[in-house]
């Protein structure tokens, strides 16, 4: 069934059971009505907007400018003038904290599109053309999966740099073996179909049909990879710089400030707390998203 038009089937009221009802509807608009009746998915879409508009706006938003220190208030609690703290040089946590989810979120959605349009670029090829080119890009991605990721994580970021955009490329590099698969896979199976002889046999170049046709068609996958992608980046870059080798201060980001904060764990518990409570949020909204997006996108579904 093409995603451009499905049939839903439905009971006409007041007629008899064999009475059939037949609607258009287009394939985004039934799976934007499907996700939305995920209500974990619907929950995770409005975190993520909401922590995406606040960081966004922290200049605005956020309580103290962002480089102010005040040292007569050093591992202060949360107390009115400063909801959630200062840390051990005098900033105020949840500035802190505003400042971060840009640097976070900002890492997480480049580099989710990065790897995803790498990964997809890999698939296309490999999936469509076979052959040497599906061997040997195949093989690639089977070597890159059996490395330790961790491990080589932090070599690449050790070589690179410690810089936001060392870490963007260090993730994404790692990041796009999972969509070549995906993508892969599709395409070996839609490649088959009547559509795609339908389009050679009318003249459609391999671009054409690569993009207008098979790409088109393995979208589905391509989106939930990506937005599940953006919470694993997020929680990659904290790992990395929780162990000193992501982003360094003063830049701030929530890996960073878990970083400084387990000298002080047992006298100012909030500096861990806060940052870990905003990482385990977020990659678990995207997580929610993601899975509502599969269910959504899945055309075999039948609600």
């Amino acid at each position: 069934m093409s995603h451009s038009t499905r049939l839903i089937h439905a009971n006409r009221p007041g007629a008899g059971p064999a009475t059939d009802v037949y609607t258009a509807e287009g394939y985004w608009r039934l799976s934007a009505r499907r996700f939305s009746k995920h209500r974990l998915a619907v929950a995770g879409g409005v975190v993520i907007i909401g922590l995406a508009a606040v960081s966004l706006l922290a200049p605005w938003l956020a309580p103290y400018p962002f480089q102010t220190t005040d040292v007569t208030r050093l591992f202060t609690p949360p107390n009115p003038q400063h909801w959630l703290g200062t840390d051990e040089v005098g900033h105020d946590v949840l500035t802190r904290l505003l400042y971060a989810g840009r640097v976070s979120l900002a890492v997480g959605f480049v580099t989710s599109m990065m790897a995803v349009t790498l990964g997809t670029v890999v698939g296309l090829v490999a999936g469509f053309y076979g052959g040497l080119w599906d061997r040997v890009l195949m093989r690639i991605v089977d070597m890159l999966l059996a490395l330790p990721t961790i491990a080589l994580m932090f070599v690449l970021a050790k070589v690179l740099g410690t810089g936001l955009g060392s870490i963007i490329l260090v993730l994404a590099v790692l990041g796009w073996m999972g969509t070549a698969r995906l993508v892969r896979a599709e395409v070996l199976r839609l490649k088959r179909l009547d559509f795609v002889d339908a389009a050679r046999s009318l003249g459609a170049s391999d671009g054409r049909v690569l993009l207008r046709h098979l790409l088109a068609n393995s979208l589905a996958p391509v989106i939930v990879s990506a937005t599940l992608y953006v919470g694993s980046a997020i929680l990659s870059e904290s790992t990395i710089s929780y162990f000193g080798l992501g982003i360094q201060p003063p830049v701030p980001s929530w890996g960073n400030m878990l970083r400084n904060a387990q000298e002080y764990l047992w006298t100012a518990a909030w500096l861990a707390i806060y940052p870990g409570l905003f990482i385990f949020v977020t990659v678990l909204s995207f997580n929610f998203v993601g899975d509502g997006l599969r269910d959504a996108l899945d055309p075999r579904a039948r609600r």
